[in-house]
């Protein structure tokens, strides 16, 4: 919420103040809320964050000038480091909060990808303006919980690891119920394949940061490799505004 008022706060000073072009306006207004809401930015002493945002703009004289001071700090921020090192950590939670898992629904949303061995977009089943008894897409582990239990790992954090978790529709999750990846992959594979082609199903793997063979992998390896994935999804998305 603060991310979302602050911002609007620098939009219209851009619009007001310095009378930036709507369409360049929007652009950089949009590259700032998704970079402050990854990074949380107005998270802990928003007051003193924004200040700091305000402070700079004190010399800044026309557009170009304010366009430029928020792309400096936008790369300031969203450094190599932290698309490599510090966003792959921050999704090291089970949090179904976290900034970083609504950053990849974004950037998946900004790929125009379908939701996984789907046909549909996931705009369109996460379209907000739709309203049913029960939503078209939800959450699936991609290694059940009651499989992980069975392998030994039953800590409730680690089972629910943003990592585990991919969009699918409800029906797919309901008939995939609580099988082992390694016997519900394949099917939903071809069938992905049979409807819309090999290549389909190597950018769905890509825009959901998957890749073949990775229900064989260790579940702590499989982790690490996910998240390192989800961030260079989450990165295209940024780079796609």
């Amino acid at each position: 919420k603060n991310a979302l008022l602050y911002t609007y706060i620098l939009f219209l000073i851009g619009k007001n103040r310095y009378g930036v072009d709507h369409a360049v306006l929007r652009r950089a207004i949009a590259r700032w809320f998704y970079m402050s809401s990854l990074t949380m930015r107005y998270t802990n002493s928003p007051e003193s964050a924004i200040e700091e945002d305000l402070v700079r703009l004190r010399d800044v004289t026309d557009g170009k000038g304010f366009l430029a001071d928020l792309e400096e700090q936008t790369s300031a921020v969203l450094t190599g480091d932290f698309w490599s090192v510090t966003l792959p950590s921050n999704l090291a939670t089970s949090s179904g909060g976290s900034p970083s898992l609504y950053a990849f629904y974004a950037a998946l949303q900004l790929q125009k990808a379908d939701v996984l061995f789907s046909n549909l977009s996931v705009s369109s089943l996460l379209d907000p303006a739709v309203k049913e008894k029960k939503a078209p897409v939800d959450r699936h582990h991609l290694f059940p919980r009651s499989y992980l239990k069975k392998s030994g790992i039953t800590k409730t954090a680690e089972q629910n690891q943003i990592a585990n978790f991919a969009l699918v529709e409800w029906q797919d999750k309901i008939d995939i119920s609580d099988d082992p990846p390694a016997s519900y992959i394949p099917d939903y594979e071809r069938r992905l394949v049979d409807t819309k082609g090999e290549a389909a199903l190597e950018l769905q793997y890509e825009q959901h940061a998957l890749w073949p063979g990775w229900w064989d992998m260790p579940y702590d390896k499989f982790l690490g490799e996910r998240r390192s994935r989800i961030a260079d999804s989450i990165r295209r998305g940024f780079e796609l505004i």
